[in-house]
């Protein structure tokens, strides 16, 4: 059986993150499924989703972290390209991740104590972003 559904958010630009636990176990709980894999995609090139314990102390660390990883710079190809000011986001939502995939068992994700499925914004600009939650299993 497949199950899916699409999670709406507005971002507020560079660095903002969202807790998607909640939205994800009520969709696997909406769909059925007892035992599977709940897949979490992001659409767009600029953002992430990933797993982390969602406190403010990581909320804060993991942005900088990539900015000193890789720091907003006009010096990259895709700034001589387009001008945009958001090369560096591309990067650190490909380093990142643009999707995740969790357990199911007993009809909930499967997470540790401390594991909370977050998306980080890595554009420098606010978006609309669309996450598309897929379970499958029986």
């Amino acid at each position: 059986m497949v199950y899916q559904e699409r999670i709406t958010l507005a971002t507020q630009g560079h660095r903002d993150s969202h807790d998607l636990t909640g939205e994800v176990r009520r969709i696997v709980s909406q769909s059925g499924i007892h035992t599977g894999l709940a897949h979490v995609f992001t659409l767009g090139s600029t953002a992430a989703v990933g797993v982390i314990e969602f406190e403010p102390g990581l909320r804060q660390d993991l942005p900088e972290l990539l900015d000193r990883l890789i720091p907003p710079s006009r010096s990259y190809a895709h700034e001589q390209t387009w001008h945009d000011g958001n090369g560096h986001s591309h990067l650190q939502a490909t380093l990142l991740s643009p999707s995740l995939t969790v357990p199911v068992a007993n009809g909930a994700p499967v997470l540790g104590t401390w594991q909370q499925i977050f998306h980080l914004e890595c554009d420098i600009r606010p978006r609309q972003r669309t996450i598309v939650v897929t379970v499958i299993g029986e």
